[in-house]
């Protein structure tokens, strides 16, 4: 797999990218920003699209409600990938509302059998809603549920086998995660299966000493670089990109960062050419 090197597309950057190809691979714009009919968004979408490839992201499909996904969101969600044709279309583990109401956030999932019943159907029914793979990413956490009954790789790992998704590894999410619930990340990352990462997520976290908090507003940690290097030891050369959403800097820092990767990248997987 060779994609190479993107960056979130978000608003402060929109002329950066209007007026000046830029140094990535390619962009990953949240899909429910441009789940609309038109406006000024949609239309600089359309613009730049023309010149990068694309992967969707999203944040309320929520793949864990219990009673199904919502066929409204579905069915936007279908228009706007028709629309920009991406790479890939991906989401979150998690649930992020109930009774039809949104709750803005990335809620964790007990990892239980049940769970995993309830993920299968709901993947089922987006991807044949969208006819293709959908891509799922493992959050970051604050609290465990009692009644879990296998590890978030497992869990992973049996949504993979069972509906044939793909997966997008959040190193940053899985660095914060074995902190707050102390467990090893290496068991994580070695924990999944080889063939089924598509993408990987560097971000930065809030340190708080006695937990983290997964906010994407600092750069990226030196314990975030180094899990990753170990990723690529596992997973090869996949497609990576910097995710920033709060405190966001001027295009020129991300792109700095995204160097740090490429050269990390390349030192891991060519180091005999590696200088």
């Amino acid at each position: 797999m060779t994609f190479g090197f993107g960056l979130g597309l978000r608003t402060q950057h929109y002329n950066d990218f209007l007026d000046a190809h830029q140094p990535v691979d390619w962009l990953e714009v949240i899909s429910d920003n441009y789940m609309v009919d038109g406006g000024k968004p949609l239309a600089i979408l359309d613009r730049i699209r023309a010149d990068y490839p694309m992967a969707m992201h999203g944040v309320s499909l929520s793949i864990g409600a219990i009673n199904g996904l919502n066929t409204d969101y579905l069915n936007l969600l279908k228009a706007l990938e028709q629309r920009i044709e991406p790479m890939w279309v991906s989401d979150h583990l998690c649930w992020t509302g109930v009774h039809g109401r949104n709750l803005h956030d990335l809620m964790p999932l007990p990892f239980t059998h049940e769970a995993l019943q309830i993920v299968a159907r709901n993947v089922h029914q987006a991807q044949e809603a969208l006819q293709r793979p959908l891509v799922l990413e493992n959050v970051s956490s604050y609290v465990e549920f009692t009644s879990s009954q296998m590890t978030e790789w497992e869990f992973l790992t049996e949504i993979r086998q069972a509906t044939g998704c793909k997966l997008l590894l959040d190193i940053n999410n899985i660095y914060v995660s074995a902190f707050n619930h102390d467990f090893s990340p290496l068991d994580f990352i070695n924990g999944i299966p080889v063939d089924s990462v598509i993408q990987f997520h560097l971000a930065g976290h809030q340190d708080n000493g006695n937990h983290m908090i997964d906010t994407h507003d600092h750069p990226v940690c030196d314990g975030v670089w180094d899990l990753y290097q170990e990723a690529l030891k596992r997973f090869g050369d996949v497609p990576t990109m910097i995710e920033r959403d709060d405190k966001i800097p001027p295009l020129s820092e991300l792109l700095a960062e995204l160097n740090i990767a490429r050269t990390l990248a390349n030192n891991v997987l060519n180091p005999e050419v590696a200088v």
